[in-house]
């Protein structure tokens, strides 16, 4: 199997100089110019590297001829290979970022990847928890902080965080000590592409910050610990992973709730927050959605929510 066909970033020696010469300097703008983290880095060169792989095969030497039937050529190899919807429109997103990244620095004459198009997808209603779930999921964490130990406390801070803020994980695990502005209850959240935002976060959420704060934490810190707001069990900034994986197993404690990670509580915070009036722009802002349409969705699940409701409790339904 080639790279190509698995997936993986093709190595920059095994593509000509000037398109190998080209991916580094796109490492370099997306690094230096966009800010973005290592993982988003890799994950773009990862696709871009495929598509140039591809176009190698199909004769081109370097971007200068590149052009939107290469582009399709290299989206139709993906999909015979059975690449889900999802993986495919990622990949075309990528790519389109590319070109147009390689038009706008004058490497190219014309942007081939604006009339790329990606494969539709299906809309679905992600699972959210019940209030009352949500409920019994922090009291199941916080039953366990008597003998628990420091870790206990931190879990119960973050589950209350992720609920409270609807905050995505990587977010939640770059926070620092100075993020946190207990006078005002907000957080200083730093999002994609490193823009910054504002969110608040009520009292249940801050006391459990406070426990764990004073409580928690110092018991957790060594010398490399740094700013780390919420800290691993050997003191070094908690791992993402380490989150999703704290969030499973507290989840399978609560009975009936679906099976779900953090993004699950983003999705729970996110139409809490709809179902009980607040507006879409005032979500979105808290959420750091950078398109409307992507908050949406959420609509979507209230809407649906209240069909069922409907058709449950009305005689003429």
């Amino acid at each position: 199997m080639t790279a190509e066909e698995d997936g993986a970033a093709t190595a920059p020696e095994l593509l000509p100089e000037p398109l190998a010469r080209v991916l580094a300097d796109y490492e370099r703008h997306l690094v230096a110019e966009r800010d973005l983290t290592p993982n988003t880095v890799r994950a773009y060169l990862k696709d871009v590297a495929g598509m140039l792989e591809h176009a190698h095969r199909l004769g081109h030497q370097d971007v200068s001829g590149l052009d939107l039937r290469a582009l399709r050529s290299w989206l139709a190899k993906q999909q015979s290979l059975g690449r889900s919807r999802t993986t495919l429109a990622r990949r075309a997103s990528a790519v389109r970022v590319f070109t147009r990244w390689l038009a706008r620095t004058d490497r190219t004459v014309q942007d081939a990847g604006a009339s790329l198009l990606s494969p539709k997808l299906a809309r679905t209603l992600p699972p959210v928890l019940r209030a009352d779930e949500a409920s019994d999921l922090i009291a199941a964490a916080a039953a366990r902080m008597e003998d628990g130990g420091p870790v206990a406390l931190r879990d119960v801070a973050i589950l209350e965080i992720l609920y409270a803020t609807g905050i995505r994980v990587g977010e939640l695990a770059g926070l620092d000590l100075d993020d946190v502005d207990d006078d005002r209850q907000v957080l200083r959240v730093f999002g994609k592409g490193r823009k910054e935002r504002t969110v608040p976060f009520g009292r249940p959420a801050a006391a459990a910050l406070a426990s764990w704060r004073h409580q928690g934490r110092p018991r957790l810190v060594v010398p490399g610990s740094g700013p780390a707001l919420f800290l691993g069990a050997r003191g070094g900034r908690v791992d993402a992973r380490i989150v999703r994986e704290m969030v499973h197993r507290r989840l399978a404690e609560v009975p009936g709730a679906p099976d779900m990670g953090p993004h699950g509580l983003r999705h729970t915070a996110a139409t809490h927050l709809l179902e009980g009036g607040a507006d879409l722009r005032s979500v979105q802002e808290l959420l750091g959605h950078a398109s409307l349409s992507t908050t949406q969705l959420y609509t979507h699940v209230s809407t649906d929510r209240l069909r069922r409701a409907y058709r449950q409790a009305h005689p003429r339904a």
